[in-house]
Order: C-alpha cells, then sequence, then structure tokens
C-alpha cells in the first residue's frame, strides 16, 4: 500500500514535514482484558485496579492520570489472582468496545501509574504502542472527530453498538514527527488541566450560591 501523507491546517511554529499514515494494527499490540463485572468493583477495597469500560466513557479524560485519578479495584483478591490479563503500563490505550451510541470508541491513555497493577476490563481493547509515542498525543488523536469518523462505518448494533478489534486494527492512524506529538500532547494536556480548575471553581460558586440561598431567604 502506497503511503499516504498529510498536513494539518494548524501547526505549531517550526514543524513542516507531512504526517505519516499508519494502520492500527502495525502499529499497537493487542493486549488481553477481563470481562468483571461491576458489582465486583469497589472504591476502596483490593490491591488491583480494573478499568471498565464505564468509566472510559463517562469518567475518564482522553489522558488517565493514575496518580491522582480514582481507578475502581476488584475486590475478591482470588479473583484478581486467577486473571491472565496483561498488566497495563505508562503509555497503554485502552478503547471502549461497546456503548449504547457512537461514543463507541472513545478512548484513554494510561500515564503516571506508578506502582500500581492495573489491568483492563469489561468491553475494553486494551492496546500498547510497539513504538514510542509522546505523553498524551495518542489520547488525544484517537478520540479527534479526525480518526473517529473512521470508526462509525466500522460500528455494529442497534441499542447497543460496538466495534471489533479485527475492524479497529484496519483503521488509519496520521502521524507526527516524535517532537511534534510532544507540543501537540503536552498543548492539549494543559487546556484539559485548566478546563478541569475552571469546572471545580464553578462548582465551588455553585455551592456558595445555594448556600447563601439557603441561609438569606426565610
Amino acid at each position: 500500500m502506497a503511503e499516504k501523507i498529510n498536513v494539518p491546517e494548524i501547526r505549531f511554529t517550526g514543524f513542516v514535514d507531512p504526517w505519516e499514515q499508519r494502520k492500527l494494527g502495525d502499529e499497537f499490540a493487542f493486549l488481553k482484558n477481563n470481562t468483571l463485572s461491576r458489582a465486583e468493583l469497589s472504591d476502596s477495597e483490593g490491591a488491583v485496579r480494573n478499568i471498565h469500560y464505564g468509566d472510559i466513557l463517562t469518567k475518564f479524560g482522553s489522558v488517565l492520570d493514575g496518580a491522582h485519578v480514582g481507578i475502581p479495584r476488584i475486590m475478591n483478591e482470588e479473583t484478581a489472582r486467577s486473571l491472565t490479563n496483561d498488566q497495563l503500563r505508562d503509555g497503554d490505550i485502552i478503547v471502549a468496545d461497546t456503548a449504547e451510541d457512537e461514543a463507541v470508541g472513545k478512548c484513554t491513555e494510561l500515564r503516571e501509574l506508578g506502582i500500581n497493577k492495573i489491568v483492563s476490563g469489561l468491553h475494553t481493547i486494551p492496546l500498547r504502542p510497539y513504538s514510542r509515542y509522546a505523553p498524551g498525543f495518542l489520547g488525544h488523536y484517537l478520540n479527534s472527530d479526525a480518526y473517529h469518523c473512521q470508526l462509525k462505518p466500522l460500528m455494529q448494533g442497534i441499542k447497543v453498538i460496538s466495534i471489533s478489534r479485527t475492524a479497529l486494527a484496519e483503521t488509519q492512524l496520521t502521524v507526527p514527527s516524535f517532537d511534534e506529538q510532544r507540543q501537540i500532547g503536552g498543548y492539549f494536556s494543559n487546556l484539559d488541566a485548566l478546563i478541569t480548575l475552571h469546572q471545580r471553581k464553578l462548582e465551588l460558586l455553585r455551592n456558595t450560591k445555594k448556600s447563601l440561598l439557603d441561609r438569606m431567604f426565610v
């Protein structure tokens, strides 16, 4: 297959080389997940953390900071010991392969996992890049419309929509140099941090307003 090249509309200063197109199945190893239900997980009990597809869809951002974001744990230690999952590490990508809408395919990039043992759970597709990618780039790129639009014709189902590993492996990535990846990943991660900060401030203001309303009227 002839290699396609692409140039984005907006770029950071100093980058002029075209982006390379690569097949996802050539760039990532597919790891093992488990099928533990939400009922088998706990917010506080257990040593092994488990990434459930529901948390990818509703809770985790494009990049999951394992040092600061709460990840559910497998309550039963015997169950945790019996799993044949691959243990996850920094840079792995976890894709939600099932959803009730076109959010299927949403993913999170794992970072700052430290010594925590983490595995990939129900309705997830864990991926490990063969080569080095800059922190934050894959998580933001794979959640972008530019990539996600490829998944829509591959989705199956009506009430519950899913995507297969085989279909995912055939999708195309468009990848810049490592230095440009680093600029992009850092930029969007900083934006996410700023959004989170303002969300917390907004919630504080809402709580302050509610308290004042409760106390200032009789």
